[in-house]
């Protein structure tokens, strides 16, 4: 392992780092290098006491905020209740979405109707829930129309993105559990996906990047912002065929 993971930013209360995909934020069975709790711990040595400020899925990569002692936690989480903070992504969408910008207001709670445990849906009786989007560029490729996304996040529920843009019709390029067939994500778990499922994926992670995460800290304006992933940019200019290599099973 060259190096832990991209850092933004560092100083006495923070550290910022670019999480990569396909990385948990806590720990599952794996070795030291195998979650973003036990990088951090390696990075500030055995008597930290790191904090995430925020954490991403497992394949989300981007943007994530690490308070290195509890003082530093316990003002960025008050900052936090209070929704003054933006956070902005980045996305990759089946079809090509015809409004230039919108706002997806709709709630949002547990799919009792999935044999996916963790899955979620836009519901009347779910939590209030706000996306709003931008469109950066449409385009085509041999898989098919896409979208490129600059996405809001006004409320922070659970899969909140995934769903809501799937709601519309144009699920994440990638996503297992919000795609057209919930039936990969259940292969993927059980280890039994095929070379189609694959091929269907078209990418070996959901093409969602936390890209920008804007507040005010200390009486300053802070902006922390990271470049997602080449496999990512490769797919919106077209340099990459349908699935790219670095596929990996979950443990």
């Amino acid at each position: 392992m060259d190096q832990l993971f991209d850092i933004i930013h560092e100083d006495l209360d923070l550290l910022v780092v670019n999480k990569p995909a396909d990385l948990v934020c806590h720990p599952t069975k794996g070795d030291i290098f195998s979650s973003l709790i036990s990088r951090v711990r390696l990075h500030l040595g055995k008597n930290a006491q790191p904090h995430f400020v925020n954490r991403l899925d497992r394949e989300t990569s981007g943007v994530v905020i690490v308070a290195k002692n509890p003082e530093a936690a316990l003002e960025l989480r008050r900052i936090w209740e209070t929704r003054a903070v933006r956070k902005e992504y980045l996305a990759i969408v089946h079809g090509h979405v015809t409004a230039d910008c919108g706002m997806i207001d709709a709630p949002v709670g547990k799919d009792t109707s999935s044999r996916i445990a963790i899955k979620d849906c836009v519901r009347s009786d779910g939590v209030p829930s706000k996306t709003g989007f931008r469109v950066e560029r449409r385009f085509t490729r041999g898989e098919g129309d896409f979208t490129f996304l600059r996405v809001d996040l006004f409320t922070g529920r659970k899969h909140q993105i995934r769903i809501h843009l799937a709601h519309s019709g144009h699920p994440i390029v990638g996503d297992k559990i919000y795609g057209d067939d919930e039936d990969i994500y259940l292969a993927m778990v059980e280890r039994r996906l095929t070379g189609e499922q694959r091929k269907q994926l078209l990418l070996p992670n959901h093409a969602l990047h936390a890209a920008q995460v804007k507040f005010s800290w200390r009486n300053r304006e802070t902006v922390f912002a990271a470049k997602p992933e080449s496999w990512f940019l490769d797919f919106v200019n077209g340099t990459t065929s349908h699935f790219a290599s670095g596929w990996t099973t979950p443990a």
